[in-house]
């Protein structure tokens, strides 16, 4: 007989003790595997937390194992504290139990040459992502990662990036603040990442009119993604590919009720990342009707569920998995309820956040 898991005494010892990538990633295949096993077992916002602080712990010790790696190498100790952040569902704390990678880092003050500093985290930045890799997370396919210098900078680079992008009000430079807007501390100086979350907030209060045209491009962005559902209220599905017929939870659900909450959310001045937190600060500011936000946080309960019911596939000994639902699951009653009372919540969300969009749109041409 298989011994009973306490989901409330989950333990992640063996991922901070591991020793190596190869130990790591086979820790993380073990807790994957019993983690998977509790899905039905409690209600979804609580196992997601518990898949996330598993994927926290497993980033937070690849950290370790990189700096370890790089004094063994020769390379010495950093030459500057930093913070390792992660961005997307990471940084919203909404990982599936598969996921890629997502993340940055932000640099603080050293007392090395500006070269140095540049060689060393430029290293560290790679063999990061390399160790993530390695243990199970893929390579961002937007190469949103640390080892990308565009998410790897000193806090005053951060800082003027983050201020050109919201001066251009471009579709890729409002993208890109708002994957920052997403931005979460995992390890490192929680001060360095604490900055940069007020420098965000900062730039949202200062443009935070609903006149203002950073405002309109922030919710122009938002309204791109549509719920997955026409005017009959008939799911909307692949029509062509190999998913053909299946339903896309990522794009047809999930980020439609991210994006519409995120933009309240920054509209409102909230600092959390989390869509589940959003919610409840939405409805403690009593930004706006309680009734909507109790039906956006039972859609957003539908999203997390369904992403993580799609179906599943082993890759190197860790389960993974695509986001979309299969036909035969559409069919089934109680999945497709769920998946239509969800959609029409987001719906009914975005024709409000479309009319806003046009009368912005207006005042800003």
């Amino acid at each position: 007989m298989s011994q009973r898991i306490d989901p409330d005494n989950v333990s992640f010892t063996t991922i901070s003790s591991a020793s190596s990538p190869e130990l790591l990633k086979m820790a993380r295949i073990n807790k994957q595997t019993e983690l998977y096993g509790l899905f039905s077992t409690m209600p979804i916002q609580k196992w997601d937390h518990i898949v996330n602080d598993m994927h926290d712990a497993i980033m937070s010790r690849a950290v370790l194992l990189c700096e370890e790696e790089l004094i063994q190498e020769g390379f010495g100790s950093p030459p500057a504290p930093y913070a390792f952040i992660t961005f997307g569902s990471a940084g919203r704390g909404e990982q599936t139990l598969w996921s890629d990678q997502d993340n940055g880092l932000i640099i603080g003050d050293g007392n090395v040459s500006e070269q140095e500093m540049t060689l060393y985290f430029e290293r560290f930045g790679q063999k990061l992502s390399n160790v993530l890799e390695e243990v199970g997370y893929p390579l961002c396919p937007g190469n949103v990662m640390i080892s990308n210098p565009l998410w790897r900078k000193s806090v005053s680079d951060w800082e003027k990036q983050l201020l050109y992008w919201s001066s251009l009000r471009g579709w890729e430079q409002v993208r890109y603040l708002m994957i920052a807007a997403d931005m979460r501390h995992i390890s490192g100086d929680q001060g360095l990442s604490s900055a940069i979350r007020r420098s965000i907030t900062t730039i949202m209060e200062q443009n935070g009119d609903p006149d203002n045209d950073l405002c309109a491009a922030v919710l122009r962005n938002t309204v791109r993604h549509k719920a997955a559902i026409n005017v009959l209220g008939q799911v909307i599905t692949e029509q062509s590919g190999e998913h053909a017929g299946d339903f896309d939870v990522k794009y047809g659900l999930y980020i439609p009720l991210v994006n519409a909450i995120r933009y309240l959310a920054l509209h409102y001045g909230i600092q959390s990342s989390s869509t589940w937190e959003r919610i409840s600060q939405l409805d403690q500011l009593e930004a706006v009707p309680v009734r909507w936000l109790e039906s956006c946080r039972k859609a957003f309960d539908t999203a997390v569920r369904l992403r993580s019911l799609v179906p599943e596939a082993e890759f190197n000994g860790l389960l993974t998995g695509t986001h979309y639902l299969s036909q035969s699951m559409i069919k089934q009653k109680d999945i497709k309820f769920e998946l239509r009372e969800a959609l029409g919540t987001v719906r009914q969300m975005y024709r409000t956040l479309q009319r806003q969009h046009r009368y912005a749109e207006r005042n800003w041409l």
